[in-house]
């Protein structure tokens, strides 16, 4: 029973939850996690930095609602300006009509407080002029009564300023443009004070963006100056090989490093992006070429105690007397030595060589490869993976060889040359 009710809500709970995982894996590939990897190459640690898929969703959310924030405050505020200028020019053609109506009303008005008083002295008269004749009495009602008449028709004339068609409605107009006007003016205030918070907050994105992406530049200028003068000692030595930093820094971009934790990701550059962004993708792309050319060269010394007994070039052979040249260099050693990679690649050749007797040969990429020779062991196989450090093999004598020592070779594309800088990196 208890298996059962277990069961249920399980089945019910994963039932609940499948619409939720299956959005959750659509947004993890759509937004799948990105590793940021940098190596402090002075001390040899390697930095990883991660994104997570939530991370770079929740980036992704934030900027669609910008964007969504940004256009909508700018319609509203586009689609308003027009209404409130239109709304203000008919307030101003109101206010004016209002303005002359209120002229001709206090003409009205001074015209009916003057017949007013014209009134009161025609009934003054009759009511204490006892001097008048009937004809001056006929007379003075006569202009009374026409007074009076004048007094109704202004007194018409106000009333159907406020409530004909021509009038009224105009001062109803005015106030409610007026009203309208206030509102409108509010609103566009109100979407002016958000777009200005709007601005602020994108200016103080735009500078923090700014800040990072200096101390980023300043970073990646500062390894590249540091790695350009780690490698400065073997220009010389390249140069005779016909190779050129710049070359050689595009063929590590393409090389596939298959000896790094975590790839670099290619920094995504829009082509109207400012100079100080290009600047930026320009450093991180030369730092990272030349942070994977100094891991594929060749550099350092294949012994631990450096003695070196034969330079490379030609020199007097051993064995007949005759000179020859020297393909290599030649460490002293003891039977036993430890021999490590120098940097990383895949064993192309382990086992013996005529003249070189006991061999492992390493292919580092971009053309490089090395060669050990009068090996007494060899302690890795064809198409083994090796890193700096590995140990390829035990010094010996055997081949052509008058003693215990280890042949040591440097080749590009199969051409020995000189590794005397190589090997004092």
């Amino acid at each position: 029973m208890i298996n059962f009710i277990t069961r249920y809500f399980t089945s019910l709970w994963a039932f609940i939850t499948a619409p939720f995982r299956a959005i959750w894996r659509l947004i993890t590939r759509i937004f799948p996690p990105r590793e940021f990897t940098v190596m402090d190459t002075p001390r040899g640690n390697v930095y990883t930095f991660q994104q997570s898929s939530f991370w770079r969703f929740t980036k992704f959310c934030g900027k669609i609602g910008l964007f969504v924030w940004a256009t909508w405050s700018t319609y509203v505020f586009l689609y308003h300006r027009p209404m409130l200028q239109s709304r203000t020019i008919q307030l101003e053609n109101m206010k004016q009509k209002y303005a002359h109506h209120m002229i001709d009303l206090q003409n009205y008005l001074e015209k009916y407080n003057e017949l007013t008083k014209n009134v009161n002295v025609i009934d003054d008269k009759l009511l204490k002029d006892t001097k008048l004749t009937t004809e001056d009495k006929e007379a003075l009602i006569n202009e009374r009564l026409k007074t009076w008449g004048e007094l109704d028709f202004l007194k018409t004339r106000v009333t159907e300023m406020f409530t004909d068609e021509d009038y009224a409605p105009e001062y109803t107009k005015v106030s409610d443009l007026a009203v309208e006007y206030e509102l409108t003016l509010a609103e566009n205030i109100e979407i002016k004070k958000r777009d200005i918070e709007l601005l602020e907050t994108v200016a103080k994105v735009i500078d923090a963006d700014n800040k990072i992406v200096d101390a980023v530049s300043k970073l990646a200028g500062d390894k590249v100056a540091e790695l350009r003068d780690e490698l400065r000692h073997i220009n010389g030595t390249l140069a005779t090989l016909g190779l050129s930093e710049a070359t050689l820094v595009k063929n590590a971009n393409r090389f596939s490093n298959q000896f790094v934790g975590a790839v670099f990701d290619p920094l995504e550059i829009d082509k109207e992006l400012d100079e100080k962004y290009q600047k930026l993708a320009d450093n991180i792309t030369l730092w990272n070429g030349l942070s994977k050319l100094k891991k594929t060269l060749p550099l350092g010394a294949p012994i631990k105690e450096v003695r070196v007994t034969s330079k490379f070039g030609k020199r007097k052979d051993p064995f007949t007397g005759d000179q020859k040249q020297h393909k290599g260099i030649d460490f002293a050693g003891k039977i036993g030595t430890e021999l490590m990679a120098v940097a990383p690649g895949r064993v192309i050749s382990a086992g013996e060589r005529v003249g070189y007797g006991t061999t492992v040969e390493i292919d580092h990429g971009l053309g490089f490869t090395t060669l050990y020779a009068h090996l007494s062991k060899i302690t890795v196989s064809r198409g083994d993976w090796v890193r700096p450090g590995t140990i390829v093999g035990l010094g010996g004598s055997s081949g052509r060889s008058t003693g215990p020592h280890l042949h040591y070779e440097i080749r590009y594309k199969g051409d020995p040359f000189d590794p005397e800088k190589f090997v004092k990196e």
